[in-house]
C-alpha cells in the first residue's frame, strides 16, 4: 500500500520524517541546481576548449539541456505516478549522475552536447519526483514553506555555483563541474534509501505520447535555432526563416496534439485553474529574463571588464546569496498572507536592478557604486518570486496531480532558460568593437526591466490568500493516492 497524504483526516502528519524527505530531495535539486548555474561561469572555458567552435553552437551546450528536460518533464511526472514517486528518483539521479561522468569526459562538442541531452533526461525524471514526495508529506498550511525550502535549495546551489564553479575550473578545468555530481549523486542515494517511501497512481498512463514529446522539442528547438543562429546566418536568411516557420507550424501543433491525445505532454487541462495559468506565465516570462541576467553578466564580467572566471564568480555570488535568504523568509509569509504582496514587489525589485544596470555600467568597472547595489536589487527580485513561483502553480490543486502539475511549471521555467540564453546569443551577436559590445549588453539590461515589471503585472492577478485555501473542497486519501 502507498501511504496516504498528510492531508487525510485519518492521520496527522509526520513532520520530522517529512523533513527528513524534504533535505533528501533538496540536495538532489541542489545538485542539478549547481550544474546549471555552473554552466554559466563554465561557459567561457568550455569556449575556450573547444576554439573551432562559434558561440552560437556552444551554446547548445545549455539550451539541449533546457529543451529535451522542459519536453520530458510532464511525460516524466506521469511515469514517476505511473512506476512510483520514489523508484522515479532514484533512475532520475542515477542517470543524471552518470551522464554527468561523461560529459566531464567529452573530447569533443558532440559529446558534451550528447552527454548533456542524457543529463536532462536524468533530471526530468527526478525533479517531478522529488517534488511530489515532498508535497506529499506536507500539510496544505505547510506546503509553502517546504516549497520555499525546496526552492532556497536551488537558489544556496546558485549562490555559490558561480563562486564554487569557478574555484573548480581554476583548479582544473570546466570538466570537473560535471564530476563534482558523482559523490553528490551517491550520497542522495544512500540517505534515499532510509527515508523516502514510495507511493504510486494505479491509474497513472501507461504510455507517453512521444508524438507530442516530438513535437514539443522539435518545435522549441526550432524556436531557439532561429532566435540562437538568426545573428550569424542573418535574419533574413533562408535556414533563419525555416527555423522560425517550423516552429510556427510545430508548436500549434503540439498544442492541438496535448488537446487531443489521450496521454497529453501538455495536460491542458490544469490550465483550468486560474492560479495555475498565471503562474505559468509569469514563471515563463521571470525565467526568460532571469537566464539572461545570469547569462548575460557571466559573459560581461569576462569581456567587458575583463575579469577572470574566479573574479567573476566571486562579483556573481552576492544576488543569489540574498535571493536563498530571501526565499526562506518568502515561504513562511505566504503561507500567512499569500503570494501576491510578496510577488509583485519582487518583480518591481527585480526591474530596478535591471535599471541599476542599465544606467550605471559602463566600460569602467564600478563595484561598489553599481555592481553590488545593482546585483543585490536583482537578488532579492529573484528570492521573492523564482521559488514562489512553484508553490502558487501548485496552489489548489488536488494531491494527484502534484507530480505533473509541478512538471509543467518546471517545463515552462525550462522553456525561459532556453528563450533567455538564446536571446543574450541574438542579442550580442558578434560586435567589432567594445562600445558595440556594451551596447549590446544595455539591451539586456532593458530585458531584465521588462521582466522584472512584465512578472509584477501578471502575478498581480493571482489569488492564494489562506481564506480562499480554506474554501476549497477537501481531496481525501482514496482520491489523492491509489495502489490499485
Amino acid at each position: 500500500m502507498s501511504n496516504p497524504p498528510p492531508d487525510a483526516e485519518s492521520e496527522q502528519p509526520d513532520l520530522s520524517r517529512a523533513w527528513r524527505v524534504l533535505a533528501i530531495t533538496s540536495f538532489a535539486s541542489f545538485a542539478a541546481a549547481l550544474d546549471a548555474s555552473i554552466m554559466f561561469v563554465a561557459f567561457p572555458d568550455i569556449r575556450s576548449t573547444f576554439d573551432d567552435v562559434s558561440t552560437a553552437q556552444l551554446s547548445w551546450v545549455i539550451n539541449s539541456y533546457n529543451i529535451v528536460f522542459a519536453a520530458l518533464l510532464v511525460p516524466a511526472g506521469q511515469f514517476a505516478d505511473r512506476i512510483g514517486r520514489k523508484r522515479a528518483f532514484f533512475t532520475g539521479i542515477a542517470i543524471f549522475t552518470l551522464s554527468s561522468a561523461v560529459a566531464g569526459a567529452a573530447v569533443s562538442p558532440g559529446m558534451l552536447i550528447g552527454a548533456r541531452v542524457v543529463q536532462a533526461a536524468g533530471a526530468a525524471l527526478l525533479f517531478p519526483a522529488a517534488l511530489a514526495l515532498v508535497l506529499r508529506e506536507f500539510p496544505r498550511s505547510k506546503r509553502a514553506t517546504a516549497v520555499g525550502v525546496f526552492g532556497a535549495a536551488a537558489g544556496l546551489a546558485a549562490a555559490i555555483g558561480p563562486s564554487f564553479g569557478s574555484l573548480l575550473i581554476e583548479a582544473s578545468s570546466w570538466r570537473l563541474a560535471f564530476y563534482i555530481n558523482l559523490p553528490i549523486g551517491a550520497i542522495v542515494i544512500a540517505l534515499g534509501a532510509r527515508v523516502l517511501v514510495e507511493s504510486r497512481e494505479a491509474d497513472a498512463p501507461r504510455v507517453p505520447d512521444f508524438l507530442g514529446i516530438g513535437l514539443l522539442i522539435s518545435g522549441i528547438g526550432s524556436l531557439a535555432l532561429a532566435v540562437v543562429q538568426g545573428s550569424e546566418w542573418g535574419w533574413a536568411d533562408a535556414r533563419t526563416l525555416v527555423a522560425f516557420a517550423a516552429a510556427a507550424v510545430l508548436i500549434p501543433l503540439f498544442v492541438l496534439r496535448s488537446d487531443r491525445a489521450a496521454n497529453p505532454v501538455l495536460d491542458l487541462t490544469l490550465f483550468r485553474n486560474h492560479n495555475f495559468r498565471i503562474a505559468n506565465l509569469a514563471t515563463l516570462t521571470f525565467v526568460v529574463a532571469f537566464s539572461a541576467m545570469f547569462f548575460g553578466l557571466i559573459l560581461f564580467l569576462t569581456t567587458t571588464w575583463r575579469y577572470s572566471t574566479v573574479q567573476a564568480g566571486l562579483l556573481m555570488t552576492p544576488g543569489p546569496v540574498i535571493a536563498a535568504f530571501v526565499a526562506v523568509g518568502a515561504g513562511r509569509l505566504i503561507d500567512r498572507i499569500g503570494h501576491r504582496p510578496l510577488m509583485v514587489p519582487g518583480g518591481i525589485i527585480y526591474a530596478i536592478g535591471g535599471a541599476w544596470m542599465f544606467f550605471g555600467i559602463g566600460a569602467e568597472r564600478e563595484i561598489l557604486t553599481v555592481w553590488l547595489p545593482a546585483i543585490l536589487f536583482a537578488g532579492i527580485g529573484i528570492g521573492l518570486v523564482l521559488p514562489a513561483l512553484a508553490s502558487a502553480a501548485a496552489h489548489g490543486l488536488p494531491e494527484h496531480r502534484f507530480a505533473v502539475g509541478g512538471a509543467v511549471n518546471a517545463a515552462f521555467r525550462q522553456i525561459g532558460f532556453v528563450m533567455g540564453v538564446a536571446i543574450v546569443v541574438a542579442l550580442l551577436g558578434s560586435p567589432d568593437d567594445p562600445d558595440s559590445l556594451l551596447d549590446s549588453f544595455d539591451r539586456i539590461f532593458v530585458l531584465l526591466i521588462v521582466g522584472g515589471l512584465a512578472t509584477a503585472a501578471i502575478v498581480a492577478l493571482l489569488d492564494t490568500r489562506p481564506a480562499a485555501a480554506e474554501s476549497a473542497p477537501a481531496v481525501t486519501a482514496r482520491e489523492a493516492v491509489s495502489d490499485g
